[in-house]
């Protein structure tokens, strides 16, 4: 089914966006516009580039293009005045001028299914800078993958800061009749009640650091798998899929919340317990594999699959995509507030990108819109004329 069509924006519509985004620079000797700076960035990123510098040189190469539609008082920044300007703004304002954005392409999607938010983690493997003591950042993404849109970001240290990350990211983002997933390292007590707090519901991925209540949780569903959970209230489906020279067959079990698993009181809005067993043959071999959760959601093993699988989305869709189409992994800026900044910019050219109706890849509309800047402009869904 073809996609609704963007809500066509001015370029003072985007301007109008970052008013609210406080300038970090000097009044003195400032004479091009944070807006400008801001929106050239954002069409250079989306059209190849990758840092400052690639930005910089974008926005020559199609200086009277941008002189038709931005203001440019004093013509082309340069490279260096980007770069400033990217490394000096707070992070957390940047990305909350493109949460209007992200609205109006919710909005345009006019999706009346639940949403699904999956939150994880990516390291930005070449970032570290051993002379300083900085090891990789480390970025924890909020995605939805049926609208390909990435919601929201923040940046650790350490993925051993993911914990303490992650609520303060679903504070940014609307969870709100949402169910969010979160891999293991997210399965937490407090991360439960915080998503309930904020009317969503969780699937949480449970693993061995949830010990006493894993191993209940393994012993109780796989002593009852084997009869198919006969005499409980459980539902089960199951999914078929070949590709690549791979044949799968995964199947989703939902069973009603038991009685006596440690701690079980604590998890706020806790419903059900869930098990994926996945048989995969590739090439004559064949493996297993079986994965645990907890959730709020009420017994309903379609909607539970759902979820499950639009987790796994965010590693396929999203970052997949940064390290093989933007090369995030490569990407060695040592400047923890530029790198975050570029970091979300390269997420919302994605979300721009995936939102483009035809049949071309993320990789190849991504050269398109570096080839042609009509093309540029229906990424960013402006107006052509």
């Amino acid at each position: 089914m073809a996609k609704e069509p963007l809500e066509v924006f001015s370029v003072e519509s985007i301007l109008e966006d970052f008013e609210s985004l406080s300038d970090p620079r000097s009044t003195v000797n400032r004479h091009h516009l944070l807006g400008d700076i801001v929106v050239i960035s954002i069409l250079a990123v989306i059209a190849g580039a990758d840092g400052p510098r690639g930005i910089g040189l974008w926005a020559e190469s199609n200086k009277q293009w941008l002189q038709d539609k931005l203001p440019l008082p004093y013509g082309i920044p340069s490279h260096d005045t980007i770069g400033r300007v990217l490394m000096a703004i707070r992070p957390e304002a940047f990305q909350e001028c493109f949460q209007t954005w992200i609205q109006r392409l919710i909005v345009s999607a006019d999706d009346k299914s639940f949403p699904v938010i999956s939150i994880d983690g990516k390291a930005l493997r070449r970032s570290h800078d051993e002379s300083a003591g900085l090891g990789p950042l480390f970025l924890v993404s909020a995605w939805s993958s049926k609208q390909g849109l990435s919601l929201g970001q923040l940046a650790t240290e350490a993925k051993s800061n993911e914990i303490t990350a992650i609520p303060k990211l679903i504070e940014q983002i609307d969870i709100k009749g949402a169910v969010v997933t979160i891999d293991a390292a997210g399965c937490q007590k407090s991360i439960a009640e915080k998503i309930v707090a904020g009317g969503g519901d969780y699937v949480l991925a449970l693993k061995g650091n949830q010990g006493k209540l894993h191993q209940a949780v393994n012993d109780y569903l796989t002593k009852h798998l084997e009869d198919e959970f006969r005499g409980l209230n459980a539902r089960k489906h199951i999914e078929n899929r070949k590709g690549h020279g791979r044949r799968e067959e995964i199947t989703y079990y939902q069973v009603e919340l038991p009685e006596g698993l440690p701690g079980q009181s604590d998890w706020q809005g806790l419903e059900t317990v869930g098990i994926v067993v996945s048989y995969r043959e590739q090439k004559d071999k064949w493996s297993t594999e079986v994965r645990y959760y907890l959730s709020s959601l009420k017994l309903d093993a379609k909607t539970f699959a759902t979820c499950v699988r639009g987790h796994w989305g965010i590693e396929n869709s999203l970052h997949w995509c940064l390290d093989v189409t933007f090369r995030e992994d490569e990407t060695r800026t040592r400047n923890r507030i530029l790198a975050d900044n570029l970091a979300w910019l390269r997420r919302f050219a994605i979300s721009l990108l995936k939102q483009v109706d035809d049949k071309e890849s993320i990789a190849m509309r991504r050269r398109k819109a570096g080839w042609n800047p009509d093309y540029l402009s229906k990424v960013l869904g402006l107006a052509t004329s």
